[in-house]
């Protein structure tokens, strides 16, 4: 069976670091895109960080450049998000994903699209919960 957990989350304070991992299992992250999402409620879910297996490429969200880091170890089939100077606005539950790359995706264009995309990613975790206070 496939399936993606995610961990991590917690409640910190505004300014504090947090680092989620995405496991896969019942399949390897070899040739698979994975993205790191969020979603609050009544909102839909908003890409955050997506890389690439082919080259590294890598995509961020312009709320959370310079702040978060995707990380992949396909040696561990684990998919890290290190989130830093977190702010009360990053309040949400995040989610990973993963989708298989089918044609080019080498170069950071096909990474940002689908990114922005988030019914293109085929498998989901159940999400971690992450609260930072003001």
């Amino acid at each position: 069976q496939l399936q993606l957990a995610e961990s991590g989350g917690g409640l910190v304070q505004s300014g504090e670091s947090l680092r989620l991992s995405c496991v896969a299992s019942g399949f390897t992250l070899d040739y698979y895109a994975i993205g790191w999402f969020r979603q609050t409620p009544g909102k839909e879910r908003e890409g955050v960080a997506c890389i690439t297996d082919s080259d590294g490429s890598t995509y961020y969200a312009d709320s959370v450049k310079g702040r978060f880091t995707i990380i992949r170890d396909n040696k561990k089939n684990t998919v890290y998000l290190q989130m830093n100077s977190l702010k009360p606005e990053d309040t949400a539950v995040y989610y990973c994903g993963a989708e298989i790359e089918f044609g080019e995706w080498r170069g950071g264009e096909r990474i940002a699209q689908s990114c922005r995309q988030p019914n293109e990613y085929e498998y989901w975790g159940r999400g971690t919960q992450v609260v930072v206070s003001s």
